[in-house]
């Protein structure tokens, strides 16, 4: 049992809460203890009966069954090992503005789900946070099944043709792409290629409810910025899963 709680505190503080909460509210549903009617996402009674829960629950609630057990528990893995990674690399030491990328990614999956009646926001949640730790791991090779093996930037669209083959889905994926690449974006290329501003900075009192640490990590590295060219005049112009990943080379 020790083993076990050394094990769960040692897994960063919103993968670890994130996960935990997914799997007590998927029990609760699946056992029926509280129906699992009052946890999915439905316009109708969180706009006109006040039910504010339901967007948060709809996050973290998955209907586990006979047919959807092992998608759960896919869903699990890929929670833990990607949303851990990040929290402990390129977020190391800045749990502000790893939450406020999460607070982002869900307010898109809810006013998404909202509009195209989307009850379960499990499914493109994690796909966002995957998405955006293999666009900061590109070259890093990852493992898929049956030993096939490529580099992180293709995984999220090996898993969008993966399901789709499968279950003939994919929705849900292509919706997590999405979102994923929008934070991306926000987060890394607009403020450091485009020189905009950085529009994911979270507020001053998220800082102060999640100080920045000295945790220092070290998986994954942001983009770098362009450096502008100076041309022969002397002018500047504008700028313009599966598995452990492991580098090429050699890691």
């Amino acid at each position: 049992m020790s083993e076990f709680k050394d094990w769960y505190y040692s897994v960063p503080f919103f993968t670890r809460y994130w996960l935990s909460c997914t799997i007590i509210l998927s029990l609760i549903g699946r056992f029926g203890i509280i129906h699992y009617h009052n946890f999915v996402l439905d316009f109708y009674p969180f706009i006109y009966q006040f039910r504010i829960w339901r967007p948060l629950t709809a996050l973290f609630f998955y209907p586990i069954g006979p047919g959807t057990g092992f998608h759960f528990l896919i869903n699990c893995y890929f929670l833990y090992n990607y949303s851990q990674r990040l929290e402990t690399g390129i977020f190391a030491g800045k749990p502000a503005d790893y939450f406020y990328m999460l607070l982002f990614n869900w307010t898109c999956c809810v006013v998404i789900g909202l509009l195209v009646n989307l009850p379960i926001l499990m499914d493109p949640m994690v796909l966002s946070v995957l998405y955006v730790w293999c666009q900061l791991n590109k070259d890093v090779i990852v493992s898929f099944w049956f030993g096939t093996r490529f580099k992180a930037m293709y995984l999220p669209w090996v898993l969008l043709a993966f399901n789709l083959v499968l279950s003939g889905g994919g929705m849900m994926e292509l919706l997590g792409i999405l979102i994923g690449h929008v934070a991306f974006f926000l987060l890394f290329k607009y403020p450091q290629e485009f020189g905009g501003p950085a529009l994911l900075t979270p507020p001053a009192f998220l800082k102060q409810f999640f100080p920045d640490t000295r945790y220092i990590g070290g998986f994954g590295t942001a983009p770098q910025a362009r450096v502008a060219e100076r041309p022969a005049g002397g002018a500047v112009f504008g700028r313009h899963n599966w598995g452990r990943g492991h580098t090429l080379g050699g890691n």
